[in-house]
């Protein structure tokens, strides 16, 4: 006969339509991916938020008056989060026999950090990135102008220790192949710790006041912050809005197909 309604398939599922079962795990799904992506979305602005702040703190320290280096009793809380780029100064001599050359790119193209201990007036040794020389100017003898003797008073940035490597690649003390200014590791390579019992666990970015002979240069530091935070929310944000917009189609195709 006909006219008579079809009878829904076994298990009280329309024909065509899928099974609930199905329909509940999907739903799951679709909640969990929702949740997740959402959660990706908040996180990425709440990132956006810290790293706005920092590069705020960052710039108020850069752009300071220089204080005096931390000494051996501030050693224990310097950090990054309350150090990092502060201007700082301090006065003493350079241990110019115990200089570490780290290989470095630049504004100037590829070559070295000149890396001194400078002992302070205060008992305490610190590690001066005292700045840039191309590959010609490495040997010391080629900048002997630039290596002052006695008294010097140094101003830049606190920077922290880089330990292990850069560059892909491993620090390797014995052949003298550096490629992070690891301060620990220069400081045993070079003998430091026995002439500089208090060696300061950071080290000294030189700013850009002129050494005699011009070389090495220093005020090359590189203070920048990638901030994509909004640009990351905005794609998790717009993934969440095409995995709603796939579940209300899919809703709408099962209502339409429990309809007919």
């Amino acid at each position: 006969m006909t006219g008579q309604p079809s009878a829904p398939h076994a298990g009280g599922t329309a024909k065509g339509a899928r099974p609930v079962w199905a329909l509940a795990l999907f739903g799951l799904l679709a909640l969990a991916g929702i949740a997740g992506l959402t959660a990706l979305g908040v996180w990425q602005l709440e990132r956006r938020v810290w790293k706005l702040d920092l590069i705020e703190r960052v710039e108020a320290r850069i752009h300071a008056s220089p204080v005096p280096a931390p000494g051996p009793e501030s050693w224990p809380a310097v950090s990054a989060a309350s150090d990092e780029y502060r201007r700082v100064s301090v006065t003493g001599h350079f241990l110019h026999d115990r200089e570490t050359l780290v290989q470095a790119v630049s504004d100037l193209g590829g070559g070295f950090w000149v890396l001194t201990p400078l002992v302070t007036d205060r008992g305490f040794t610190v590690l001066v990135n005292r700045g840039f020389v191309p590959p010609e100017k490495r040997d010391p003898a080629t900048r002997a102008e630039g290596q002052p003797q006695g008294t010097v008073t140094v101003a830049g940035l606190l920077r922290l220790t880089e330990p292990k490597g850069g560059f892909l690649r491993s620090n390797d003390p014995a052949a003298g192949r550096w490629y992070s200014r690891d301060v620990a590791a220069i400081a045993a390579a070079k003998g430091v710790a026995e002439v500089a019992p208090y060696f300061a666990p950071y080290f000294i970015d030189a700013d850009s006041t002129r050494n005699p002979g011009g070389w090495p240069v220093g005020g090359l530091t590189v203070v920048s912050f990638p901030n994509s935070h909004l640009g990351y929310a905005l794609t998790w944000f717009a993934l969440d809005l095409m995995l709603i917009a796939a579940v209300l189609f899919v809703i709408r195709s099962e209502l339409r197909r429990r309809r007919a």
